[in-house]
């Protein structure tokens, strides 16, 4: 990666950003619709097409987590549609009650290009998201999960495959000509 992402938002554009999650969700959870009567984003908002993924916690645990890797409209309606999709569609969860609205912590990944890792040497802890792709099967690690598990390089890209479902090892000779395993990785500025 020959350069960090660098995205910046201030204050009250992250607020904005972490209101609209929110506000998606209680308005769904009302059936409202997320999009109707939106409050105006503060004055010079990004308005590029950038991924996102919304981590949905509650009491420290993960409550639901999906994202896009790339954007369809302007960030702020990826986020309403990610925070709808974690709330209410990850597979790994039941959808979310009212009840569980008042607990919850919102994290944002807005997503940095998405480039191959040439180099696995050079992944960063804290800093690197990875993707590991075999054919149809495709797993995402943020950069913040390693740092939550404690994992070093070498267990971060392990974990990227078993994700994937793949070998724990596949990662090694990725960058090798010929190898249909592809390993990638990202930056993402998180918001919480």
């Amino acid at each position: 990666m020959e350069r960090e992402f660098t995205l910046e938002l201030t204050g009250k554009e992250r607020e904005y950003l972490l209101g609209l999650a929110r506000l998606s969700i209680a308005r769904a959870l009302n059936g409202k619709p997320a999009e109707e009567d939106l409050p105006e984003p503060p004055e010079g908002a990004p308005q590029q097409e950038l991924g996102a993924f919304v981590s949905l916690r509650r009491g420290g645990r993960l409550r639901g987590c999906i994202g896009r890797l790339e954007g369809d409209g302007p960030l702020y309606r990826t986020v309403i549609r990610m925070a709808q999709a974690a709330a209410f569609q990850d597979p790994r969860f039941p959808p979310l009650g009212l009840e569980e609205l008042d607990d919850l912590h919102y994290e944002l990944s807005i997503m940095g290009p998405i480039t191959p890792c040439r180099d696995p040497d050079k992944i960063r802890i804290g800093r690197h998201g990875l993707i590991m792709k075999e054919g149809r099967r495709q797993g995402l690690l943020l950069p913040q999960v390693p740092v939550e598990w404690s994992w070093n390089r070498e267990e971060f890209l392990r974990q990227t495959c078993r994700k994937a479902g793949l070998p724990p090892e596949k990662w090694k000779g990725t960058w090798k000509e010929g190898s249909l395993a592809e390993l990638y990785w990202f930056e993402a500025l998180v918001v919480d």
